[in-house]
């Protein structure tokens, strides 16, 4: 990008990441307005993005983002699930307003609803799921900045950014890097400084896997708890181990005659008794 300054063009990591995370790989379909952002057609059928184009495009939105003062009148949609995560965490880290879910009808024309918006700027994860959005912010002049595919159509889109909208890990990467640059643009977060928001933060869990962790994690602190519950248990033996440890005590306090003593002073008591009960019963002879 040589309009823009030298700190703004891409490192080699970032395009690494657009790379693995298969945000290059378009559809076999391709609009008439996406043709600028495609590589190319590999044997397949399967268009190609410029990941230099989708770099470009995602520093013209940030700067867009970043102008506006208040980060309340930025509005992010996804009605796909798999965008709705990457919009709830771009919301909470740049402070723009999420719609994750369902789009209400009305929400930025019909002032009498509760959800009524008035934003400067909406962000769309896919043009075609989130249509509504776009035919409303076109009635009421509001820009709208889209994550596109090579066959998502541009009506109303004032900035597309080329990208697989279709895969999880692509659009949450997207959102994650323009979360990124927003903050940096803003002075939040050094240029030369690592974010510590994992991009895995960004992506779709699916609910199913999310329960199947959950449960591994309890049957593993069960497991663990039990074993520590049996060391317990063997420490407080080795504790009040009596029978071991008294049988200790008494060879080393040298106390055993003193208590054959006692056991034959028992055995006396009773003898004397008997001879006792012997002299009375003499008595009734005589």
């Amino acid at each position: 990008m040589s309009h823009v300054p030298a700190c703004l063009n891409a490192t080699e990591e970032d395009i690494q990441l657009l790379l693995s995370a298969k945000a290059h790989l378009g559809s076999q379909n391709v609009d008439s307005h996406m043709l600028p952002y495609v590589y190319k057609r590999r044997a397949d059928g399967v268009h190609l993005i410029n990941a230099g184009k989708t770099w470009e495009k995602l520093v013209l939105a940030a700067r867009i983002i970043a102008a506006i003062e208040n980060p309340k009148d930025v509005c992010v949609i996804s009605t796909r699930p798999f965008g709705q995560r990457a919009v709830l965490k771009f919301g909470t880290h740049t402070g723009a307003q999420a719609i994750a879910g369902r789009f209400t009808p009305g929400n930025f024309t019909n002032y009498i609803t509760r959800q009524f918006k008035e934003p400067r700027l909406i962000i769309v994860a896919d043009p075609r799921a989130d249509h509504q959005a776009i035919k409303e912010a076109s009635y009421v002049n509001i820009p709208v900045i889209a994550f596109c595919n090579t066959d998502s159509p541009l009506d109303h889109v004032d900035v597309a950014i080329p990208i697989n909208n279709s895969g999880k890990n692509s659009i949450g990467l997207g959102f994650w890097l323009l979360a990124r640059e927003v903050l940096r643009l803003r002075g939040t977060l050094a240029r030369d400084e690592a974010w510590n928001v994992m991009v895995d933060m960004f992506f779709y869990r699916d609910p199913e896997e999310v329960e199947k962790d959950l449960e591994g994690a309890a049957e593993k602190a069960a497991e663990g708890g039990n074993w520590d519950a049996a060391a317990d248990a063997n420490a407080d033996w080795s504790a009040t181990g009596a029978p071991g440890n008294d049988v200790a005590a008494l060879a080393t306090s040298g106390n055993w005659e003193a208590g054959e003593g006692d056991w034959a002073a028992e055995g006396a008591a009773p003898a004397a008794d008997w001879a006792a009960e012997g002299a009375a019963n003499s008595g009734w002879s005589a």
